[in-house]
C-alpha cells in the first residue's frame, strides 16, 4: 500500500492567520504526515493566534516574518537553517494583502502606491522567500514549494481587482522558479482554490455571492473545504508529485472548466 510519509521533513508554512486559514489547513495535513512544522507570522496582532495552532503540533516553530522586509527574510532562514540542521524540504506560501480600496471600485482607479503593495506582499514575496529557502532545500536534496492562486489570474472577479494581476504574476513566479529549480530537484506548484471563507476572503464585497455562484455552476455542486486544499498540497509536496513542476493545480470543485 502506497502512503504519504513525510516523517524527518521540515516544512515552512508561512501565512497561518487563524484556524482557518488555508495555509493552516495544509499544516495540518503536512503535520499529520508527520512533517515538522516552521510557521511565520506578522506582527503581534497574529502573534497570540499563529502560537496557540503551534501548540497544538508538537515540536513546532514559530518565528516572525514581514515579507516586505528583506532582513526579516534573511533573519528567518537564518534561525530556520540553525533549528532544522541547515535543510528545509517544504515551502508554502499562502500570503495576499492589497488594501480595501484597490479592490472596491474601478481597476482603472489602483493607484500606483496600491499596485505596488499587491504585488509586492502577494507575489514578489514568493521570490523573495524562495530565494532565501533555496539553499536550504538544494542542502536537503531537493523539495517542494507550493503558492496558493485563485482563478481571477486569467477571468475577470468583480472587485477582485488588482488581486487577480498580483495573483497572475504569481502564477508567472510559479513557471519561472520551476524552470531554474528544476536542476536542483526543487518543484515549484500553485494550488488554486476555489472561494472559502477565510479572514482576508471576507474581505471581497460580493463574496458570499461568489460562493453561492460557485457552488450552483461547478461540475460537483458544491464549494471546497480547507480539508481538500490540505490534501492537494500534502500530494504537491510528497514524492507522489515527483514528476510535476511549474503546474497550477485547481482545487475547484470544477469550476474553472464551465464556460458560464
Amino acid at each position: 500500500m502506497r502512503s504519504i510519509d513525510l516523517a524527518g521533513k521540515v516544512a515552512l508554512v508561512a501565512g497561518v492567520a487563524n484556524q482557518r486559514s488555508l495555509a493552516w489547513a495544509i499544516a495540518e495535513a503536512l503535520s499529520d504526515a508527520g512533517a515538522r512544522l516552521v510557521l511565520t507570522y506578522q506582527g503581534e496582532r497574529l502573534e497570540r493566534n499563529v502560537a496557540e495552532l503551534a501548540a497544538t503540533r508538537p515540536g513546532t516553530l514559530t518565528y516572525p516574518c514581514d515579507v516586505t522586509n528583506d532582513v526579516e527574510i534573511y533573519a528567518l532562514f537564518q534561525k530556520i537553517g540553525q533549528a532544522a540542521g541547515g535543510k528545509l524540504d517544504v515551502l508554502i506560501h499562502s500570503i495576499a494583502f492589497a488594501r480595501r480600496e484597490d479592490l472596491d471600485g474601478e481597476f482603472r482607479s489602483t493607484s500606483r502606491e496600491g499596485w505596488h503593495t499587491a504585488l509586492d506582499v502577494s507575489a514578489y514575496s514568493l521570490v523573495a522567500l524562495t530565494n532565501r529557502a533555496t539553499p536550504l532545500l538544494e542542502a536537503a536534496g531537493g523539495g517542494s514549494i507550493v503558492s496558493l492562486t485563485f482563478q481571477a489570474s486569467q477571468r475577470v472577479f468583480p472587485n477582485y481587482n488588482v488581486m487577480g494581476s498580483a495573483k497572475a504574476a504569481l502564477e508567472h513566479a510559479t513557471r519561472q522558479l520551476a524552470y531554474e529549480l528544476g536542476p536542483m530537484n526543487i518543484r515549484v506548484n500553485a494550488i488554486s482554490a476555489g472561494p472559502i471563507p477565510t479572514l482576508s476572503a471576507r474581505g471581497i464585497s460580493g463574496f458570499t455571492h461568489m460562493a453561492t455562484h460557485h457552488k450552483k455552476m461547478s461540475p460537483l455542486k458544491r464549494n471546497v473545504e480547507p480539508r481538500e486544499v490540505g490534501d492537494a498540497a500534502l500530494f504537491l509536496c510528497s514524492p507522489l508529485a515527483s514528476g510535476i513542476t511549474g503546474t497550477t493545480l485547481y482545487v475547484d470543485t470544477g469550476y474553472h472548466i464551465m464556460g458560464v
